[in-house]
């Protein structure tokens, strides 16, 4: 496909997937608001089969918000499904991933300095941690230990790590923690598609056939919800690292990743606690955002001069010549590369300021090798320590 149509149907897929998505954390955030926030009734003419409510006020109007026990003596003539938010999320998401990753495997996804695979084989392991990841929830789920949350939080701790380890492994850094990413926004797909929506047609067809309700069945889908939920923070910061190579292109980007995650899910423990009435419900968030604090802390390199220790400090004219040679067929007005039709991020590194400006972004990328893309210009070792060097001893 043309380099200038796809990076419009790039695009297209981002902003629609950033738009769906927002409906559906949008959704997800207010009926666990709901669930958390309802009391018994207080007013006297409430439904004998409501459990709890919860009155608000939004936009100069009140709304006042029932929860049934189980389920209302009848259907209403209209009943609200969410649904296909989570769907289109998980679609876009989906068919990014191959526009970016997949279908540029060699560009994105491979790193021979990590592991020297066919693009073909990268793939292969991407999509097998995909579907391998929602089964080895999913058992999880449906095992003893779903009863046992404390100890089932810490084995998904443990598989965490491992996945990121495992996909650290094998393939570019930043690849990694995308798919790592995708691994967790498909468990919350999959949740919805697999359990929670068949679930409240179980419920709604036993009411339309007069049968018992399958109320198990609407405890399971209540728990994946609330498991969606605190994964919703994690894999929003995720997708966000994306941009920013100090997260996952550390040396032990396979921990940080999911240690972050955990303090989302830390973040986000806080609020609900909140909502459900606990004292000092925000010390938990506060300890996930002190957590955050000492990983910055402890993931920071200092810039080190090369003339302190004795070394010719790397000169910018150095730099410049291997940017020519290794960055500029991408970063240029008029790139050479094939694929590109403009530079990445609109960055030219024609202009020497230009260069001096972006000295320390240039030393992340280099650092992480995230830059060149799969190294296609062939950037040696030598290279990228001396262009190091330049970003940190100027």
């Amino acid at each position: 496909m043309d380099a200038h149509l796809l990076s419009w149907l790039s695009m297209s897929l981002r902003w629609f997937h950033l738009v769906t998505g927002a409906a559906w954390i949008g959704a997800s955030f207010y009926f666990n608001w709901l669930n958390n926030n309802v009391r018994p009734p207080e007013s006297a003419d409430a439904n004998p089969g409501v459990k709890g409510e919860v009155w608000a006020i939004h936009g100069g109007a009140f709304y006042r918000a029932s929860k049934f026990g189980g389920a209302p003596a009848a259907l209403p003539a209209t009943l609200h499904w969410f649904m296909y938010e989570a769907y289109f999320t998980w679609i876009t998401g989906f068919l990014l991933l191959i526009t970016t990753y997949w279908l540029e495997a060699k560009a994105m996804m491979i790193d021979t300095a990590v592991r020297d695979l066919s693009s073909g084989a990268a793939v292969g392991v991407a999509a097998g941690a995909l579907v391998l990841g929602w089964f080895v929830y999913d058992g999880l789920c449906r095992s003893p230990l779903a009863k046992q949350p404390r100890v089932f939080a810490a084995l998904g701790l443990v598989l965490l790590v491992a996945a990121s380890f495992g996909l650290f492994s094998v393939m570019a850094a930043r690849a990694a923690a995308m798919h790592l990413g995708a691994m967790i926004g498909t468990i919350m797909a999959a949740n919805v598609f697999f359990v929670i929506i068949p679930g409240q047609r179980a419920l709604v067809d036993a009411m339309v056939g007069n049968k018992p309700l399958p109320l198990e069945k609407g405890a399971a889908g209540a728990l994946r919800s609330l498991h969606n939920n605190y994964l919703t923070l994690p894999a929003l910061f995720v997708m966000v690292s994306n941009h920013y190579p100090n997260v996952w292109g550390h040396a032990l980007g396979w921990l940080v990743v999911p240690v972050v995650c955990v303090l989302g899910v830390c973040i986000r423990h806080g609020y609900n606690l909140r909502g459900q009435g606990a004292p000092r419900p925000f010390v938990i968030s506060w300890i996930g955002a002190a957590g955050l604090l000492i990983v910055a802390v402890a993931t920071y390199k200092a810039p080190v001069s090369r003339t302190a220790s004795g070394e010719a400090a790397v000169t910018l004219t150095q730099a410049q010549m291997i940017i020519a040679a290794r960055c500029m067929p991408c970063h240029a007005a008029e790139p050479t590369q094939a694929g590109f039709v403009e530079p990445p991020k609109g960055l030219s590194l024609q202009d020497p300021a230009v260069i001096v400006a972006n000295r320390e972004k240039i030393g992340a990328q280099v650092e992480s090798r995230a830059m060149p893309l799969g190294n296609l210009t062939g950037m040696t070792d030598e290279e990228r320590a001396l262009l190091l060097g330049w970003a940190r001893g100027e």
